[in-house]
C-alpha cells in the first residue's frame, strides 16, 4: 500500500534528511481530502520536485495513517504505518477477548458491577484505553494536545461511527478535543468528571515492534511529558473522585502528591489517587 501512495511523485525521489519534516501525502484520488487536512494542520503538501518528507501524514481509502521514510538500520525498510482502527484488528480482539472489566485499566478506573464512572482522558493518545473504557460502557471524553495524533484518533473514531454496529455505539461514548489538557482542566466548564485517567509519554521497555514503531513516529511530534507533574496537580484538582496514572512498572511516581494506591501487571502499573469512594 505504501508504494501505491507515491504514483506521480516520481521514482528519483529521496528523502529528506530532517528528521523534524512533517507532510501530508494523497493517494491517488485523495488529493482534496489531502490538500484540505494539510490546510487545516498547517503543514506542507508532498510535492514532486521534492524530497519526501521524514514522516508522511498519508491519506488513502483505508483512512489517515502516518508513516516514517527513513531506515532504523541502513538496508532495512522504513518504519511501517501507525494508524488508528477500532474496528478490527488488535481492538476488536481486545474488546472480545481482552477480559471485559477485568482489565486492569477498567478496575483502576472504577468500573465493576453496574458502575460506569465518567470519564476524562487527558493524554488521549491513540485511544486504546479510552476505547475499553467507552466499550464498557462509560462516556469518555478524550484530551490530545498533538494535532496530528488528534487527527488519527479522529479518523479513526469517524470509521469506527461509519461502520455501524456496536463499534458505531462505543465510538459514540467517546467525544474527542485537540487541545491542552493543563489549560483545559485548568479553565474547565463542563460537568466535572468522576475520574480523570493520564497516560504520559515515557520511555517504554517494551521490545514489541508495535510499541517501537509508534514511539519511533511519535517521539518527534510530541516529545517527553516533561509538565507531568503540573498535568496531575490540575486533574487532582479538577477530578471529584479519583486520578489514575498509568506508569511503567519499576518508573517512580510522578512528582508531586503520593499515590493512594497502586495496582501492578506484568509490565505497567496503575498510580490511584483517591478523593472519594464511587458509588
Amino acid at each position: 500500500m505504501f508504494a501505491e501512495l507515491f504514483i506521480g511523485l516520481g521514482a528519483a525521489m529521496t528523502v529528506d534528511n530532517d528528521a523534524s519534516r512533517l507532510a501530508v501525502l494523497a493517494a491517488q484520488g485523495h488529493e482534496s481530502a489531502a490538500a484540505a487536512l494539510a490546510e487545516r494542520l498547517q503543514l506542507p503538501l508532498q510535492q514532486r520536485s521534492q524530497p519526501l518528507a521524514a514522516l508522511l501524514l498519508c491519506v488513502d481509502e483505508q483512512g489517515l495513517s502516518l508513516r516514517s521514510t527513513e531506515v532504523d538500520v541502513p538496508g532495512a525498510a522504513a518504519t511501517g504505518a501507525v494508524r488508528v482502527d477500532f474496528v478490527g484488528g488488535a481492538q476488536a480482539h481486545r474488546r472480545q477477548f481482552g477480559g471485559g472489566a477485568g482489565q486492569m485499566v477498567a478496575r483502576a478506573v472504577g468500573i465493576r458491577g453496574t458502575l460506569r464512572p465518567s470519564i476524562l482522558d487527558a493524554t488521549a493518545g491513540l485511544g486504546r484505553d479510552a476505547f475499553v473504557m467507552a466499550s464498557l460502557g462509560c462516556r469518555v471524553t478524550l484530551l490530545e494536545r498533538q494535532p496530528v495524533i488528534a487527527a488519527l484518533l479522529a479518523d479513526g473514531l469517524q470509521r469506527a461511527r461509519a461502520a455501524g454496529g456496536e463499534v458505531a455505539e462505543i465510538a459514540e461514548r467517546m467525544q474527542l478535543h485537540c487541545c491542552d489538557a493543563i489549560r483545559a482542566m485548568t479553565d474547565w466548564q463542563d460537568e466535572v468528571p468522576q475520574v480523570i485517567h493520564l497516560d504520559p509519554m515515557f520511555p517504554h521497555r517494551d521490545k514489541s515492534a508495535l510499541v517501537k514503531k509508534e514511539m519511533r513516529l511519535f517521539r518527534p511530534l510530541a516529545g517527553d511529558d516533561d509538565d507531568a507533574p503540573q498535568l496531575l496537580a490540575a486533574a487532582l484538582q479538577l477530578a471529584s473522585h479519583r486520578v489514575v496514572v498509568k506508569r511503567p512498572r519499576k518508573a517512580p511516581a510522578i512528582a508531586g502528591q503520593a499515590p493512594s494506591a497502586e495496582m501492578k501487571g506484568q509490565s505497567s502499573r496503575y498510580d490511584i489517587y483517591g478523593k472519594k469512594r464511587l458509588e
